[in-house]
């Protein structure tokens, strides 16, 4: 069984990959929306660890919040494993992309939304996520979350 989720996720891959072709490669479109989906599939786990694989494991990465920026890939681990430590805490993780973008070629900004369902609320706000390709490989090196 296909969850609602995943179709979403496939759906948004084939839109962004047609309408931004021409200014990000495909092959690299693909790279950063599963780095997305991989960090979705790790919340709904309730795995901080392999959810913070989406990020470039540096002093220079930065988590910007209601409560102002957290830098340092340590921190930032730190402020989730204390945010949200238990599963209630965590919900159920999905996002909505907005919009997918090359700065550079090895920079790029993803906007979207994400929505928070635990057992009793509801949670949405929205990010900016800057991503780099370092070897290959794309990485949060930035995200803003309100």
């Amino acid at each position: 069984m296909i969850k609602t989720s995943s179709i979403s996720f496939i759906f948004l891959f084939i839109v962004f990959t047609s309408s931004y072709s021409q200014n990000l490669k495909e092959k690299d479109s693909l790279k950063i929306l599963n780095v997305l989906e991989q960090q979705r599939i790790a919340w709904n786990d309730n795995n901080i660890n392999k959810f913070m694989q989406g990020y470039l494991k540096s002093e220079k990465l930065v988590f910007s919040g209601s409560n102002g920026p957290v830098f340092g890939w340590n921190f930032v681990k730190d402020r989730y494993l204390k945010k949200y430590s238990t599963k209630e805490l965590m919900g159920d993780l999905s996002f909505e992309i907005n919009d997918l973008f090359l700065l550079t070629k090895k920079v790029a900004i993803l906007l979207g939304k994400f929505n928070l369902q635990r057992k009793n609320e509801k949670l949405s706000g929205y990010f900016t996520l800057i991503f780099k390709k370092i070897n290959g490989n794309w990485y949060i090196v930035s995200d803003h979350t309100s």
